[in-house]
């Protein structure tokens, strides 16, 4: 068989696993019930940041979905191999003539695109349904790079969440390092960078390294960068990262970044696992 046919025979298997799986369902009730939330709470004349309407809806649920994101993205890819590992299943699938690295590849590609695309869904079907059935103005040019920057961070956590796959063999330890992957990204959004500032005389450039090295981190200065290109909101670190990236250095970062973080760590999962025991 060739690499392309080995890829597609996996690619169709596992998706069949992914439709009979409930946890699609989840994740599209979490993207519904998230989009419900904001439609109901947003659609009023107070204004967030320059949105009205339907655009504050898309740019409050965008900033809901960067710490939302990273988790579903994590538990829909952090079992994938050591569960398949411990029932047996990944042992009979490639005592077939199937190559390790189109298994590792279809797998990933079809639960990234299965997360991917009932958000892209939407993202787009609540700008359009605002703007047709409410006639509501809809910043399209935000909801392009909305899309490019969740699309982003779930490639990074679903990299992540791969490599703690195939590098944790037990799937209970497992979701405990992906649990604490979550915290750590979400923590060092705020309280754990200024805790780094109280608590040791660190460089400021440092701190702002630190904290534009975290996926989550960088996506949230790309969507903020959209609205507000100063970052008034975020006080003197968002002057000093408008100052020195702009808005569009903000945006290569936001969306940059988190495509290669999870690029990296997904490379690093593969080489492990062509070159480890399948049992």
């Amino acid at each position: 068989m060739s690499a392309r046919a080995d890829w597609l025979a996996v690619a169709r298997l596992d998706a069949s696993d992914v439709l009979r799986s409930r946890w699609l369902a989840v994740c599209t009730a979490v993207y519904a019930a998230l989009g419900g939330v904001f439609v109901l709470v947003g659609l009023r004349e107070s204004t967030v940041i320059a949105f009205t309407g339907m655009g504050r809806v898309l740019f409050s649920l965008c900033h809901a979905l960067v710490l939302v994101l990273p988790l579903v993205a994590l538990a829909v890819t952090g079992q994938v191999v050591n569960r398949a590992r411990e029932e047996g299943a990944l042992e009979v699938l490639l005592s077939h003539p199937i190559r390790r690295g189109s298994y590792f590849g279809a797998v990933t590609a079809v639960r990234y695109l299965a997360l991917a695309g009932p958000l892209a869904l939407l993202i787009a079907g609540l700008a359009a349904w605002g703007e047709l059935a409410w006639g509501q103005p809809v910043p399209w040019s935000f909801v392009g790079r909305s899309l490019a920057v969740c699309a982003s961070l779930l490639w990074a956590f679903a990299g992540l969440g791969v490599a703690i796959s195939t590098a944790v063999r037990s799937p209970a330890r497992a979701m405990t390092y992906l649990v604490a992957s979550w915290l750590l990204g979400v923590a060092l959004l705020d309280f754990g960078v200024i805790g780094l500032l109280l608590n040791w005389d660190l460089n400021p450039r440092v701190v702002f390294l630190l904290a534009a090295l975290n996926p989550v981190g960088a996506s949230r200065l790309a969507l903020l960068s959209a609205a507000e290109p100063d970052l008034a909101t975020l006080g003197p670190v968002g002057f000093y990262l408008a100052n020195e990236l702009g808005p569009d250095g903000l945006l290569a970062l936001g969306i940059g970044w988190p495509l290669a973080f999870g690029s990296l760590t997904w490379w690093l999962a593969l080489r492990a696992f062509q070159r480890g025991d399948v049992v």
